[in-house]
């Protein structure tokens, strides 16, 4: 098995994870996971710890629910079932020196959750509308592999250059902003921001994740985070606490560092961030 390493050893990863009902909502609809996995086990994982590369591949999520007071948890659930029945088949084919069906166990993954979610939807009262953005990331020894659907985000920090966005919003809004229509500052007051295309659920007849992979080296940084969080921060803010962070925050670690600013300046939703961090 092909194992990026260090002179030290194999890349090991480091996490922290928050997430907050916020100043104004009554009950919490974002949740996260964190998962590490080889051919044969899973296991759980806290909202903060280290790990390595070498033996295990590791995933984080995030998701924001909608349609229902249980639905953040719902989806993230089904997800964890998902995962831990799919993804493992991607650990047995590298370790047999194959590289090719990310995408399409990625995929499936986001599939199989998007139909667990419509069927509750379609059958259980107290769960019609019910739906989720995901935001997932696949740390392999060599390779980020992402899945995403919907307004959470997954921003990637390289250890040479600044913050790069690599979710693409499931929005109107979003794609305006891709493509170089409005700027960031009129996204952001847009009347149309918060009106989700692409979902899990939700009454959405297809799921069209977006996947993609990036290569990772030490000293990057990775952040999964609802659009709570981003509500209350620009790209710019995210970038300075991540990297040169006032030095009031600076003990704290950095997804505890990004929720407590952000409901700071904002609070009006659920808030949700993760980081993970390349050693």
């Amino acid at each position: 098995m092909k194992t990026a390493t260090t002179p030290e050893g194999p890349l090991q990863l480091r996490w922290s994870a928050v997430t907050d009902r916020g100043h104004f909502r009554t009950n919490n609809e974002d949740s996260f996971l964190a998962l590490t996995f080889d051919a044969r086990n899973v296991h759980y994982l806290g909202k903060t710890g280290e790990g390595s590369l070498g033996e295990m591949d590791y995933v984080f999520a995030v998701s924001d629910g909608m349609g229902g007071a249980k639905a953040g948890e719902f989806a993230s659930r089904i997800a964890v079932e998902k995962i831990t029945k799919l993804l493992p088949k991607g650990f047995k084919n590298r370790a047999a020196g194959l590289e090719a069906g990310f995408d399409d166990l990625l995929q499936e993954v986001f599939l199989e959750t998007h139909k667990a979610l419509s069927y509750l939807g379609a059958n259980y009262e107290e769960c019609s509308g019910m739906g989720s953005t995901l935001s997932l990331c696949w740390f392999t020894p060599s390779w980020m592999y992402f899945g995403h659907i919907g307004d959470s985000r997954i921003y990637y920090l390289p250890v040479e250059s600044g913050l790069k966005q690599i979710s693409h919003d499931g929005t109107h809004v979003g794609w305006l902003l891709r493509n170089g229509k409005i700027n960031e500052r009129e996204a952001r007051s847009h009347p149309g921001r918060n009106s989700l295309q692409k979902a899990l659920g939700a009454g959405h007849q297809f799921v069209d994740p977006q996947t993609g992979a990036v290569s990772c080296q030490k000293g990057d940084l990775f952040l999964l985070c609802s659009d709570g969080l981003t509500d209350g921060l620009w790209d710019k803010n995210l970038l300075e606490l991540l990297r040169k962070p006032p030095q009031e925050l600076s003990a704290l670690l950095p997804a505890n560092r990004l929720t407590s600013e952000s409901l700071t300046r904002s609070g009006r939703d659920n808030t949700t961030a993760l980081v993970v961090e390349i050693l």
